[in-house]
């Protein structure tokens, strides 16, 4: 049962394609540590690594007897090796406000706040530093320069609350919080000082910084200092040496919520997570000297450390960082900053692709997108209308479009097309094959192997570099969430099919799972299977407790824009699914609503909506986008409960 399309294959003209059995055989000789190893040369190390591997498995080690320091190979190896001139950040503000940083003036900014936070903080390796910051130009050089000291730093997304950013200075034993008084959110200020004042209350520290972005709204008290004032008296030309720290060193922590349970902090090392970038920038993305690279993320996630800040900067490219939303002030406002600054490589999130599916094409087609070379989306399954609609209108069919899978834990992309190693045939919704050096399977619930077609878990059969070293003091959380499932094997926490050509096609989180009638039915493929209708732009289902059936399926209906809801359209959509998966998965109930409950990275947040209808607590909504959008079902709950007992 599946309406995923196993033999739709797609070719790009222009584009060199292999045979499924080129790629596999290829990929089957990278399965080594040396090939990292290998990989690893490329890297400006201080002192280069001879041994690939080590530790006493589940705690691994790569590159051991290296030494190198990020801010060193995203800075001032580009300034030394002729990109001091070259942009390294377009900046624009929601507002309209533009800020373009080269290479140097990236060095120096960098430079001089390592020095401040030397000196005047007294940080050294092996410190802990929250940044609770937006989408400014001011957080990648932040993070940069204490990367530069060896100090680690934890980013705590700027849409959190007070709680949630306590909860992680806590945890992390930061000294200091570095913050801004806030930014632009559909034509609003939003302000972050009270969040900030509550937060300290709980987790006190030492000394806060604030980067001013709106200006006059921060009420500085005793222990704040603004960014201006910090560096203020530290000269223009400051240099301060970068650390050499060894390559299991800790550059981040970064936290991530697991439906129960208090957030887990990721801890990612140094030299293997940059090995790791630096190769998926060259083969996911095809990453050439003259690229503009927009990862339309937030960096308060890992997409954004990783596709924003430190891959990016690593091989020398030009990024892009838009502060607003992609529908404001109106849909088109993502299609002219591509136009604007000549974006070649687009990342982006199924979700953001879905909302703008929503509007007429007039909002894509006014603006100049041939600069575009390479679109993939990243952060859930892609459904297959919406790869088409990516593929079609944004890339005009002459971009490979790839959904690349992977998560905070593994560092960067671990399943993706891979048009700058070997492209194989695109399929619409697929993920792909594995990258080199990385080995996947989907297995049964006792850990055998899934028949091509039949639905598993996800895991990674072995270590790579870039993965994660532990949870942040927590080593036992690490081994039973990651590895006592399937010992010797890292559980993802993903459903996914492999088809009979091994491509993978993951199907979304293992618990949002449902049975209806002794029948296990992912959520990924009833949505799929919903928005294949020409009314509809996104789709969440949750299953519903059912006397007869144990569960049955509700669907929540986002329309697209000239569409309006009617007892017709529900029988559509219910006959869409019968049609394309199977009567047993047809929604009970179809119900319309306007907005999603999304993360405020652009997930579906599916256990609201199944909290609503089983009458319990929501439970940490700190990530919640919109609370009106949860309001909206509970009054469709209200209207249907008497309906589903």
């Amino acid at each position: 049962m599946t309406a995923l399309p196993f033999k739709e294959y797609v070719k790009v003209e222009g584009w060199e394609f292999v045979e499924p059995e080129e790629y596999l055989k290829a990929h089957s000789e990278t399965l080594t540590p040396e090939f990292w190893l290998e990989v690893a040369q490329d890297l400006d190390w201080f002192v280069k690594p001879t041994r690939a591997l080590e530790g006493d498995p589940p705690f691994y080690k790569w590159f051991t007897d290296g030494k190198l320091n990020m801010s060193y190979l995203t800075l001032d190896r580009h300034v030394k090796k002729g990109r001091k001139n070259k942009v390294a950040l377009y900046w624009l503000g929601e507002d309209g406000t533009e800020r373009v940083l080269t290479y140097y003036e990236y060095y120096r900014l960098v430079n001089r706040l390592a020095y401040a936070f030397q000196n005047k903080w007294g940080l050294k390796k092996g410190d802990r530093v929250a940044i609770y910051m937006p989408m400014i130009p001011e957080l990648p050089a932040v993070m940069l320069a204490l990367a530069r000291l060896g100090v680690i730093f934890s980013v705590v997304f700027s849409g959190f609350s007070a709680n949630a950013l306590a909860d992680r200075i806590k945890d992390s034993g930061a000294r200091y919080l570095i913050t801004a008084d806030g930014y632009y959110r559909r034509g609003k200020k939003i302000l972050l000082e009270e969040n900030v004042r509550k937060a300290t209350e709980m987790a006190p520290v030492e000394s806060i910084l604030v980067f001013e972005r709106l200006k006059g709204v921060w009420n500085f008290r005793e222990g704040d200092v603004s960014g201006e004032d910090f560096i203020r008296d530290v000269p223009l030309n400051t240099y301060v040496e970068p650390i050499p720290v060894e390559s299991e060193h800790t550059l981040f922590i970064l936290y991530t919520s697991g439906t129960t349970g208090k957030p887990k902090g990721i801890v990612h090392d140094t030299g293997g997570y940059a090995v790791l970038l630096h190769a998926t920038l060259n083969w996911v993305f095809d990453a050439r000297e003259d690229d503009v690279f927009w990862c339309a993320a937030d960096v308060g996630w890992i997409t954004g450390h990783s596709y924003i800040v430190f891959g990016p900067f690593m091989e020398g490219l030009t990024s892009v960082m838009y502060e607003g939303v992609p529908n404001w002030p109106d849909p088109g406002i993502w299609w002219s900053v591509v136009e604007r600054y000549g974006v070649t490589i687009f990342y982006t999130s199924p979700t953001a692709i879905r909302l703008l599916m929503r509007y007429p094409d007039e909002y894509v087609e006014k603006y100049d997108l041939s600069t575009l070379r390479v679109l993939h989306s990243v952060g859930e399954p892609i459904n297959p209308e919406a790869w088409w609609w990516y593929f079609e209108k944004v890339g005009k069919r002459r971009c490979p479009v790839g959904s690349t899978w992977w998560m905070t834990e593994t560092g960067g992309v671990m399943i993706s097309h891979t048009p700058g190693w070997k492209l194989v045939p695109l399929k619409p919704g697929t993920n792909g094959y594995p990258i080199p050096g990385v080995k996947a399977a989907v297995v049964k619930p006792d850990g055998s192997e899934a028949s091509p077609g039949e639905r598993g878990y996800l895991v990674l059969t072995r270590p790579w570099p870039g993965m994660l070293m532990t949870v942040w003091g927590d080593d036992e959380r690490y081994i039973k969430t990651y590895w006592e499932k399937f010992p010797g094997r890292f559980y993802t926490g993903d459903y996914a099919i492999m088809d009979e050509d091994g491509y993978i096609w993951v199907l979304g989180r293992a618990d949002e799972v449902m049975n209806v009638a002794g029948h296990r039915l992912g959520t990924y493929e009833i949505e799929s299977a919903i928005v294949e209708h020409e009314a509809v732009s996104e789709a969440a289902v949750v299953g519903v407790p059912d006397e007869v059936k144990g569960e049955v399926p509700v669907a929540f209906v986002v329309l697209k824009e000239g569409y309006e809801p009617s007892e017709g359209l529900k029988k559509e959509i219910k006959d869409t699914v019968r049609e394309i998966l199977s009567p047993i998965a047809v929604p009970k109930e179809v119900v319309f609503v306007s907005k999603l409950p999304k993360t405020r990275s652009g997930k579906i947040m599916r256990r609201l909506l199944r909290a609503v209808f089983l009458g319990k607590p929501l439970g940490d909504v700190t990530t919640l986008e919109d609370e009106a959008s949860v309001e909206e079902v509970k009054k469709a709950y209200e209207h249907l409960k008497g309906e589903l007992g």
